[in-house]
This record gives C-alpha cells, sequence and structure tokens, in this order.
C-alpha cells in the first residue's frame, strides 16, 4: 500500500480535493483497517460507503444468511441473494463496488470469547449488530484493544449514533449496562438504519482523518418521524464493570 495509482488520484477525487482530505487523507484511508460487525441494515450502508471512500481494508462479520424479510432494508443483499450467507453476498457486492479494497468476510457469532481474535489488527470498530449479547462483546474488544468503537441502533422510524474512545469517553456499558436478553422482534422502515449508517460511516472516517467534531460525550438521536435531531450528553461511570478496569 505505497502511494495512490493513477486510478485510485482519479477514483477519489471528489474526496481528495477536500481540505481535510488531501492526497495525505486519502492515503491514510487507504491504509485503514476497519472491523464492521453485522452486514444487515447498518452493514449494508456502512461497509458500502466505507468500501466506496477506499478503506484499504474491511472485515466484515455476520452468522446469519439472507432472508426476505431482509430485503426492505439491507440494501447490500438482493433477492437472489436469499438463503446465502450474508457475509459472502456482501464480500461480492464490495468486491464489485471497488477492487482497490481488501476484503475479509467472516461467516461466523461474535461473542466474548472470540472477538479478540476476530477484530485483530483493526483499528475502528463499527457496531451494526442488533443485540445487546454482540454489543457487549464489541464494547469488551474496544476498552480492552483501545480502538474507538461506533455504535449505532435503530427501532422503526428512529436511530442513534456515538462514537466511544477508550480512555476518553464513557464504554458502551456505562450508558447501556443491562444485560443481553432476547425481545420481540422490532419495525424497521427503511430508511432509518441508512440515515444511522451514513453517520457511522463518516464517524469513522473521521477518526481515520485525525479530525476533530466526533460524536464523542454525546448520543445523537434521530426521529424519522418528525425529522429531528437531538443530542444527549452521556458520561463516563467511574464504577463501570468494563472501563473501570483499564
Amino acid at each position: 500500500m505505497d502511494g495512490l495509482s493513477d486510478n485510485e488520484l482519479l477514483r477519489y477525487a471528489r474526496q481528495i480535493i477536500i481540505p481535510a482530505v488531501g492526497e495525505e487523507g486519502q492515503g491514510k484511508i487507504k491504509r485503514a483497517k476497519v472491523f464492521i460487525a453485522g452486514l444487515g441494515g447498518l452493514g449494508s450502508i456502512s461497509s458500502y460507503y466505507l468500501a466506496a471512500a477506499g478503506i484499504g481494508s474491511l472485515k466484515i462479520a455476520d452468522r446469519d444468511n439472507v432472508d426476505v424479510t431482509n430485503l426492505n432494508r439491507q440494501v447490500i443483499h438482493w433477492t437472489q441473494d436469499i438463503g446465502s450467507p450474508k457475509a459472502s453476498s456482501a464480500e461480492m457486492k464490495l468486491r464489485s463496488l471497488n477492487p482497490h479494497v481488501h476484503i475479509e468476510a467472516i461467516q461466523q457469532e461474535i461473542r466474548e470469547e472470540n472477538i479478540i481474535d476476530i477484530v485483530g489488527d483493526c483499528s475502528v470498530i463499527v457496531d451494526a449488530t442488533d443485540n445487546m449479547e454482540t454489543r457487549n462483546a464489541l464494547n469488551v474488544a474496544s476498552v480492552k484493544m483501545k480502538i474507538p468503537f461506533i455504535y449505532g441502533g435503530v427501532n422503526s422510524f428512529s436511530g442513534m449514533v456515538t462514537t466511544f474512545i477508550p480512555g476518553e469517553t464513557p464504554c458502551f456499558h456505562c450508558i447501556f449496562p443491562y444485560e443481553a436478553k432476547k425481545g420481540e422482534t422490532i419495525g424497521v422502515i427503511g430508511p432509518a438504519p441508512c440515515v444511522v449508517a451514513a453517520l457511522q460511516a463518516m464517524e469513522a472516517l473521521k477518526i481515520i482523518l485525525g479530525m476533530k467534531g466526533l460524536l464523542t460525550g454525546r448520543l445523537l438521536y434521530f426521529s424519522g418521524a418528525d425529522m429531528s435531531f437531538r443530542e444527549i450528553r452521556i458520561e463516563r461511570n467511574p464504577d463501570c464493570k468494563i472501563c473501570s478496569k483499564y
């Protein structure tokens, strides 16, 4: 990954002309390795935008197969993909989108026992999951490995986003300390995860570029029902059983 080819300079020209990016910043994007946990409504969008932006390496993971009920919002999967592993379905689309990006697809359940190995040498974690148990595992990896964790969640017409930076901000468990439990299937309108995941991709790129203005210490709540955004201040719990150890 030494420098940018002529093809890459052309492909990313509209990014490179941004002063905060430039060739140097695009080089940082090319050298970055991002882990995306989940390839559903959120992962469809975040993986697509990060691949389009030229992230050098994307590690994507999902244990499930594509189901017909996914298709109203999980736009990286198509009708012909029904029954196929989400990891391989997404890998095919992302490789086709940008052959310059290395894609490592994993069809595996994410658990606290294996998360460190799965994340590996990635420098950013993007949460595109839909359950507390997996998010708790991602949080443990973030805190132990001291790498940023970009949280996203959706419900109906609404969604939330924040960025956790170990040692600087609250961790996921500070804000959501309750135990993981299975709940009812929630309804989701397609554009809601699109909004949240686009914001997550933006945060990931800003982290890689070393920019300020991250959603740190702030939980951004979006309501599509009335098209409003609300910012909630969040603070570290000094007694948190996860991040207080580090």
